[in-house]
């Protein structure tokens, strides 16, 4: 796990581990970790290992997360688009399910209307990005959210005696969704790419150190003078050398 997708466990992560994998061995009809351990070296595909990883990751996201953040975007909105001419470039690194692609769209169409935004939406999973390629969530998912916009950005359709909402084409437009492992990819494909604002929340936290250490330098290089750096209220850069500088609560701004 370390050495393809740079989540780090310890002695201590022994039972969330066996928790996680338990139902896939007994899925797949095995005796024990060791004849699973064989199946995944073995598996020339990485269908599995794929797998895997969306069992030991937590894919746990909501619309509109860290409320902090996106009171400070909004005071810091207009300064922004003004210094941009009405384009960014965004990048959502660990995406998940889509609600944090979904919710800068959303909001971005409703404060910075008729501007020109494209928004980069990747996550190492498979599974969680053909769930967000879709945008269809549950009433559950969107409970959150207000009237004004379910009214405004879904479209409520009944589906096995049940309602789920679909995203309207008007915010998917803004938005590619792509597979990509933020520790062995390859990040070369970003060359001629330059973002104005990376967001990359609750994904550190399970990096050691230095794997942090070296991702927070890439997402340096991939911003623009000035850009900036969201990561989860439970994270921090105080002990990564970095040129950011701390603008807000897991807000930074390269300097």
């Amino acid at each position: 796990m370390y050495e393809h997708i740079g989540i780090s466990l310890g002695a201590q992560k022994i039972y969330l581990v066996q928790a996680r994998l338990a139902k896939r061995v007994k899925l797949l009809h095995l005796n024990d970790f060791s004849e699973y351990y064989n199946i995944l070296v073995n598996d020339k595909t990485g269908h599995e290992l794929e797998y895997l990883c969306s069992l030991i990751s937590t894919n746990v996201t909501s619309f509109f997360r860290e409320s902090k953040q996106w009171e400070f975007w909004k005071n810091n909105l207009s300064t922004m688009m003004e210094k941009k001419n009405n384009k960014l470039r965004i990048w959502s690194a660990a995406c998940s399910t889509g609600e944090e692609p979904y919710s800068i769209a959303m909001f971005l169409e409703e404060n910075a209307p008729n501007s020109d935004i494209k928004i980069l939406a990747t996550d190492v999973s498979p599974r969680v990005l053909k769930e967000a390629s879709g945008g269809v969530y549950s009433e559950k998912a969107v409970g959150s959210l207000g009237n004004i916009y379910l009214n405004t950005y879904f479209h409520k359709v009944h589906h096995n005696e049940n309602s789920v909402y679909t995203i309207d084409e008007k915010i998917k437009r803004h938005i590619v969704f792509r597979g990509f492992n933020l520790v062995t990819g390859n990040y070369d494909i970003f060359k001629e790419k330059k973002f104005d604002i990376i967001f990359c929340r609750n994904v550190m936290i399970y990096f050691d150190k230095p794997t942090q250490a070296a991702l927070v330098q890439k997402f340096y290089n991939m911003l623009q003078p000035d850009g900036y750096l969201f990561i989860g209220s439970s994270e921090a850069l105080t002990d990564i050398k970095t040129g950011f500088k701390s603008r807000s609560a897991s807000i930074y701004q390269k300097v």
